[in-house]
């Protein structure tokens, strides 16, 4: 047993030589790790550093001419407007921010009104393309190129004296007009017209006994009495008294 024991302790050193050899590698290798980071890192902000420096370099010029050109329009602008005035027009927009911010308030709604009125403008300009096109396919373009040479004729026909006794009887004509427009004047002319048209594309016999035998017609006798009405009216009206 005695012999045993050293050989015990050699083994204990050894395991514990093992173990702490281990754990100095995980420490080596951990620190491995770190300078590898701590290197990455040092790598990534020296391209960094290069390229900000690389950029400062390329902006640097254009900087200067920036500069040099503001420079330029402020001398050329001096000559014109004071400073203080620019400094007073500074303060004005500062009492009135919320002024602004009001307009510009509006200046969105209107816009937003806008969009949301555009759809309906785009479908109301296409009804009336459709409606327009519509119109001139039945003639309304025609007939109203018709219309105003009409009314240009008659405003060339008439005087300045003309139109006062016009205007001056306008409620006369104008009541005429709607007499003459009633239902049975219009159908008594409209046939009238249309038996005529027959009638005179036909021979004509004037000789005494053929009138007389017209005159035999009941039609006749009222139309020659209608007549010799109408005419009665009509002297009564030419009367110098009644003129």
């Amino acid at each position: 047993m005695i012999a045993t024991l050293p050989t015990q302790i050699e083994t204990r050193s050894n395991g514990q030589a093992e173990a702490t050899l281990a754990e100095l590698n995980e420490k080596i290798d951990a620190l491995t790790r770190h300078v590898e980071y701590l290197t990455a890192q040092a790598q990534q902000a020296e391209r960094a550093h290069a390229d900000r420096a690389e950029l400062m370099r390329d902006l640097t010029p254009i900087a200067n001419d920036a500069f040099r050109l503001a420079t330029e329009q402020l001398e050329q602008v001096q000559e014109y407007v004071d400073l203080n005035d620019i400094l007073r027009l500074f303060k004005r927009l500062l009492r009135n921010t919320r002024t602004l911010e009001r307009m510009l308030d509006q200046l969105e709604s209107a816009s937003e009104l806008m969009d949301t009125m555009m759809p309906l403008s785009d479908q109301a300009f296409g009804k009336a393309v459709d409606a327009l096109q519509t119109m001139e396919q039945k003639g309304y373009f025609t007939f109203a190129q018709g219309g105003i040479q009409i009314a240009d004729n008659i405003v060339t026909s008439f005087t300045a004296d003309d139109v006062k006794k016009l205007g001056d009887n306008i409620v006369l004509i104008l009541n005429v007009v709607k007499d003459m427009t009633q239902p049975e004047i219009m159908n008594f002319v409209r046939n009238t017209l249309l038996i005529a048209e027959k009638e005179i594309e036909q021979p004509v016999d004037t000789s005494p006994i053929a009138l007389l035998k017209q005159m035999r017609d009941p039609n006749v006798r009222r139309g020659l009495a209608l007549t010799m009405r109408v005419l009665s009216v009509v002297g009564a009206q030419a009367e110098p008294s009644k003129n």
